[in-house]
């Protein structure tokens, strides 16, 4: 039996049909995604499922006694308690047990000091507290505590959160903080929207396991591709309407649902190849006695003939991006020395050395609160420093993205004269094409700033900085808001881009698909790293982590030394071990370029001939006697003097990538 269904649900709102028999079930223990793009009606599902909606017809069938937990992505007020308390505070069944327990000890206290000779009032009372007891256990009273504190410790509060007022966290904590009282509660069906907008990687890898082996049923909406793979055995998309539902997770729906549309597309072509056979056999057989039985016949075919709807354009989203190019940047762009940074007595960097280069695609990362943000104001230079140096090379350009920004765009300006601010001489039809490639297309352009959604402000946001052309982005979480087709558009945006981008973010699609380094924040230092997410996790994470641990034991226990030749052989061996892992995988990372590097070598020595070849048949004065070689012989020559330039600067970005995945030894920094 189903947890939860909703049967043949039509929803309006006025004249808008947001679900139109709309239906699906959830199964007990079932992970289930529910996807559609912004506006599809995911929310008003979830409205309706917590009885915050009701129904224009049909029905949202829950069993009986259906424990639900949820998450909004708004939030809520929790002050005026301590962050522990709060997260224990959901289990209402132990708390009630607690109290009964309370009142039972002090009966039997008050009955044993009053009247101790009450045999039958304590034998009452002992067999009451234990079967109180016996429940009590069952439901996981004595391990409340600390599974609170694990689930805490997953989300990345630390020990000493656990007994501040909530009120003293940020929002994006406090959020933290409901949805570890949610999964502490393991409810029967737990209903998370967007529940990774807060998180940091850690956290969210933290969050991905737990849920995979959790026992509660699972309702997620997410934008996170990624986490939904890993997540989720069931696609809920709600398309023009109405649920369909796919087997499998969200790579597999894409692949389920590109069959499903090209079915849809086809039979819609053939009954409209065939309303237009009867059309035409009507228009032409009107007017004959004949077969004016046949016609009439036709006319009613056509009338109760079930129509396919046209499948909606906006079922499979393309992306036509043609941005401006960037400048060409110097090798080094910024180079920052010695920088010491500090918040009053918090001090997040020390000595701080990083060098931005010409190609580097470089993705920061690190637990939320050490310093990601900070380092990136520093390289922009919206944060000042205390000590140390920042130099910035000639005919650098930067594009910022933060989400504070969001807040300076003119809210009473259109779209398409919020980008004309900063769109030089492009013309109205040339931003327009750029604004579709940001999904504002045809009348969006001519919405109000101020109307937009946070994430069609982050697309606008976005457009305006490209627009411009810089050869360095430094982006700070800009698919914060973004659905999956907005992130779709960033990453082909970043794809195509030519210049250098800096960017944080906790989308794993994302820095798979634009990353070429990784930064990793540790305790105020930062290690650059070649590779993507992948790559980091597959490669570098473990290495990072025991040097982190042996970091701190050799703080703690400075004089330790090895007791015996069996440990120090152990550690020798692992040594050993993690070396050649390490040069295993470097290797991996070099072979494709060591390829490009030769296959650039081979064609600039063909190039180079044929340049010699040329140059001496220009220098020939009997070349010139004909025209129209002579003219050949120039444009070739020009051509590949230009290829050869290309060539040259694509060798020497490769050389660079291999130099410094070569200079990366175990344990050792580039």
């Amino acid at each position: 039996m189903s947890l939860l269904g909703l049967a043949e649900v039509n929803k309006f709102y006025g004249r808008q049909d947001v679900l139109k028999r709309c239906g699906f079930s959830v199964n007990p223990g079932e992970r289930t995604g529910l996807v559609g793009p912004n506006g599809a009606g995911k929310t008003t599902v979830l409205r309706l499922i917590l009885g915050l909606e009701t129904p224009d017809s049909g029905q949202v069938l829950k069993a009986k006694g259906l424990r639900l937990g949820y998450l909004p992505q708004d939030l809520m007020n929790f002050s005026g308690r301590l962050l522990l308390d709060l997260v224990m505070d959901t289990a209402e069944d132990i708390r009630s047990l607690e109290a009964e327990l309370a009142w039972v000890n002090e009966e039997l206290a008050a009955t044993a000091r009053t009247d101790p000779a009450d045999q039958a009032a304590l034998t009452e009372l002992i067999g009451r507290q234990g079967r109180l007891l016996t429940l009590y256990e069952n439901l996981g009273g004595y391990t409340l505590e600390a599974e609170a504190k694990k689930i805490l410790t997953g989300l990345g509060f630390s020990d000493q959160d656990h007994h501040r007022p909530v009120e003293e966290f940020s929002g994006g904590w406090i959020m933290r903080a409901v949805l570890a009282r949610l999964l502490l509660a393991k409810p029967d069906l737990l209903l998370l929207d967007e529940p990774t907008n807060h998180l940091d990687l850690d956290s969210l890898l933290w969050l991905e396991k737990y849920l995979i082996e959790c026992s509660s049923a699972l309702l997620l909406v997410s934008h996170d591709r990624v986490f939904l793979n890993n997540v989720v055995q069931k696609i809920v998309e709600i398309d023009r309407g109405q649920a369909v539902t796919y087997a499998g997770n969200y790579d597999q729906y894409l692949e389920e649902k590109e069959k499903r549309v090209a079915g849809e597309l086809a039979a819609y072509a053939g009954q409209q190849e065939r309303i237009k056979q009867i059309e035409r056999f009507i228009e032409r057989n009107r007017v004959r006695a004949a077969t004016a039985r046949r016609v009439q016949s036709r006319i009613k075919m056509l009338e109760k003939m079930d129509r396919i709807e046209a499948p909606s354009a906006g079922q499979v989203q393309t992306f036509n991006l043609s941005l401006p190019p960037a400048a060409r940047a110097p090798e080094i762009l910024i180079e920052i020395k010695g920088v010491t940074k500090t918040y009053g007595f918090n001090t997040v960097y020390r000595n701080l050395d990083l060098t931005l280069r010409r190609g580097d695609r470089l993705a920061i990362l690190g637990p939320n609160g050490r310093g990601k943000s900070t380092l990136l104001k520093l390289l922009s230079g919206a944060a000042d420093f205390q000590t140390g140096s920042r130099r910035v090379g000639s005919g650098v350009t930067v594009g910022y993205f933060a989400q504070f920004q969001l807040e300076e765009l003119d809210l009473n300006r259109t779209v398409l004269e919020e980008l004309d601010t900063v769109a030089g001489d492009l013309t109205p039809g040339r931003q327009r094409n750029i604004l579709a490639g940001f999904l504002f297309r045809g009348d969006d352009v001519f919405k109000k700033v101020g109307v937009l959604s946070g994430g069609e402000k982050s697309r606008l946001l976005l457009a305006k900085i490209m627009v411009t052309g810089p050869n360095l982005l430094l982006l700070d979480e800009p698919s914060n808001h973004l659905d999956i087709p907005g992130r779709e558009m960033l990453e082909q945006a970043l794809t195509e881009y030519d210049g250098t981008i800096c960017l944080i973010t906790h989308d794993r699609h994302l820095i798979n698909t634009v990353a070429n380094k990784v930064l990793v924040i540790q305790d105020g230092k930062v290690e650059v790293l070649p590779g993507n997410f992948d790559d980091y996790q597959n490669i570098w994470r473990d290495r990072l982590e025991a040097e982190a641990a042996g970091s701190a034991a050799s703080e703690t226990e400075p004089s330790r030394k090895p007791s015996t030749k069996a440990s120090g052989r152990a550690e020798r061996e692992a040594r050993k071990k993690a070396e050649a892992e390490a040069r295993k995988q470097s290797y991996r990372l070099r072979a494709p370029l060591l390829k490009e590097v030769e296959n650039l070598e081979r064609r600039q020595a063909e190039l180079g001939r044929r340049m010699g070849e040329l140059a001496e048949s220009l220098a020939q004065p009997s070349t010139y006697q004909d025209q129209e070689r002579s003219k050949a012989l120039n444009l070739e020559y020009t051509r590949l003097k230009t290829e050869m330039k290309q060539i040259t600067e694509a060798w020497e970005a490769a050389a660079l990538k291999l130099e410094e995945i070569e200079n990366i030894t175990p344990g050792g920094e580039t």
